[in-house]
């Protein structure tokens, strides 16, 4: 997809059940414009009769026609305040709204290699930025250009000549906006790219508090937030001068044309010239206003806008990079099992994480896989669970190759338990059900089987879990993701160390739960060697450096007295 149909996507979003507002709003604005430059010829036309010129209208009747354009003012004024921030709101809503949804639709793969302060910069600073400067702008560059026009239009008819010399008083300060406009777009993306950096320093430093703090690294934190910190804001410096920058030129070339065309008509009214009366000097300062004012503006509000929408084409080729081809769709089944054959994985290209894998998962059994730390176990499941698709060898589910596989049927026959946990702040229900219809008695046996029955007794199902589950316990935020995956029913679960947070007991309880469960196939990634649970495993998997040294019953390796027999022993 090329890059102006990337764009269109998202700028379809503004517009989706909004053109009515839209077009209302905007007939309000053009109503303003029209009433501005009715009030102008007004104020002429009581500025010559003030002068006793005959202009065909007495004081009364331009009293009633001014009356009427200040209730046609407050009539837009009214338009306005109703329809466009209700634009403006929906348009915002629906854009983000569009933008997240096709966000969610990555892999896992894909979201993994990419940094999310690029994403957290787009919903809140681009965001803003695109609101002002693209949407904002488009009733204020309506505006603008529609009273240039009409006051060009109008001094044409009171006198082609002073028209004439205006448009050569106030060409060079045009040309020279317009160049300094060009600026603006890319500045604003600098920007972006920084608040990014910035961002990204401060998510870091708020999710790693607890470790600044034990390890007394404050005045470091502070002095990397400071330097980003004053990174950003220098180039938002930068961008606010080129922006004063582009409207002083556009003040100067007001200030000129001003200037020069008042010298222009008072030469005009003196000599007599082109029937040019006190009152058409007065209206033509005025519309020289009007059409002086757009010079000034009018070019960095086209920059600006340029400049939202790169911000938008930045949101757009983020959330369209790093995505595979979507594979076909398969049954939520796993009837043989999954198979590895010469699975290798490197994460730098170099140095191999896993090397010639071969083992077959057989469907409905359980298998426990061991090693010591960085011999690859954690890479092993993140690969069977589609976390990274950069391997080379086969990953074969029933016989279909992981990558042919769409996201969404592989996430239909899978479930992952991993040791880092995400609550969302809600209820505990709705953290077990991850917001779907679940009924109470799918909840309550997924809360008995994970052991958060306890816990519901005591709080209720409802009882906010708090900002990434703050109001929890480590062990309850694990049991809550223990009972979210058991209460999908997949064919499949994969787990990663995810009783780390509990005690010993409440954890021996849970995977002996999990080892019981018929027709599930169950791959566990763990560091508890208690023989116990060891014994009740089909088969215990044993990694080192990133292959399979040994696989069979615990009973099995013990007799061997191979590697898994001195990691168990030295565990003990």
């Amino acid at each position: 997809m090329d890059k102006s149909s990337l764009q269109r996507q998202f700028t379809l979003q503004f517009w989706k059940g909004n053109r009515i507002t839209f077009f209302i709003a905007i007939t309000a604005y053009i109503l303003q414009v029209f009433v501005n430059l009715m009030i102008s010829w007004l104020l002429q036309q009581f500025i010559d009769v003030s002068s006793g010129i005959n202009t065909g209208f007495t004081l009364l009747e331009l009293a009633v026609l001014s009356l009427a354009m200040i209730f046609m003012l407050v009539f837009c004024a009214v338009l306005i305040y109703f329809t466009k921030p209700k634009f403006i709101s929906k348009a915002m809503r629906q854009y983000k709204d569009f933008a997240f949804s096709e966000l969610m639709k990555k892999g896992i793969s894909a979201f993994s290699k990419e940094n999310t302060s690029v994403y957290i910069s787009a919903f809140s600073n681009d965001a803003a930025s695109i609101e002002q400067n693209y949407l904002l702008n488009i009733f204020n560059l309506v505006m603008d250009s529609l009273l240039f026009v009409g006051a060009f239009a109008m001094m044409l008819w009171y006198s082609p000549s002073l028209t004439f010399a205006a448009v050569l008083l106030a060409f060079l300060p045009i040309a020279a906006s317009l160049a300094a406009g060009n600026k603006i777009a890319e500045a604003e993306k600098e920007v972006s790219v920084k608040n990014e950096s910035f961002v990204s320093t401060l998510k870091d430093s708020l999710a790693g508090f607890s470790v600044i703090k034990s390890f007394k690294a404050e005045a470091a934190a502070i002095e990397l937030f400071a330097k980003t910190d004053r990174t950003v804001e220098e180039t938002k410096c930068r961008r606010k001068k080129l922006g004063t920058v582009l409207q002083m030129l556009g003040t100067g070339a007001g200030l000129i044309s001003q200037f020069g065309i008042f010298i222009v008509c008072a030469y005009f009214a003196v000599s007599g010239k082109d029937g040019i009366t006190p009152g058409v000097v007065m209206i033509f300062m005025q519309l020289m206003g009007l059409v002086t004012e757009p010079i000034g503006t009018v070019p960095e509000m086209l920059a600006n806008r340029k400049s939202a929408a790169a911000l938008i084409d930045k949101l757009a080729n983020a959330i369209y990079s790093n995505i595979r081809d979507e594979g076909k769709d398969v049954p939520a089944v796993l009837n043989d099992g999954i198979e590895l054959k010469n699975l290798s994985f490197s994460y730098d290209g170099k140095e191999k994480i896993l090397e010639n894998v071969n083992f077959k998962f057989e469907s409905g059994k359980s298998y426990a896989i061991v090693g010591a730390s960085g011999s690859g176990k954690s890479t092993l499941l993140n690969l069977i669970s589609g976390g990274n698709s950069g391997y080379s060898g086969t990953i074969a589910y029933d016989g279909t190759e992981l990558c042919d596989i769409s996201s969404t049927s592989l996430y239909d026959i899978i479930s992952i338990i991993q040791q880092k946990v995400f609550v969302f702040n809600s209820s505990i229900r709705d953290n077990i059900t991850m917001f779907r219809g679940f009924a109470d008695n799918e909840i309550e046996k997924a809360a008995s089987l994970s052991g958060l029955s306890e816990l519901i007794a005591e709080k209720g199902k409802d009882f906010l879990c708090g900002e990434n589950g703050s109001g929890l316990s480590g062990g309850e935020c694990q049991r809550i993701s223990i009972a979210r995956s058991l209460i999908r029913k997949t064919p499949v679960l994969l787990v990663d160390e995810a009783t780390a947070a509990l005690d010993k007991e409440t954890s021996f309880r849970i995977f002996g739960t999990l080892l019981s469960l018929d027709k599930l196939t169950r791959i566990i990634v763990t560091h508890d060697l208690d023989e116990n649970l060891l014994k009740k495993y089909d088969c215990v998997l044993v990694l080192k450096n990133g292959k399979i040294i040994e696989h069979g019953r615990f009973e099995e390796l013990m007799k061997k007295k191979e590697y898994f027999y001195s990691l168990f022993t030295v565990s003990q």
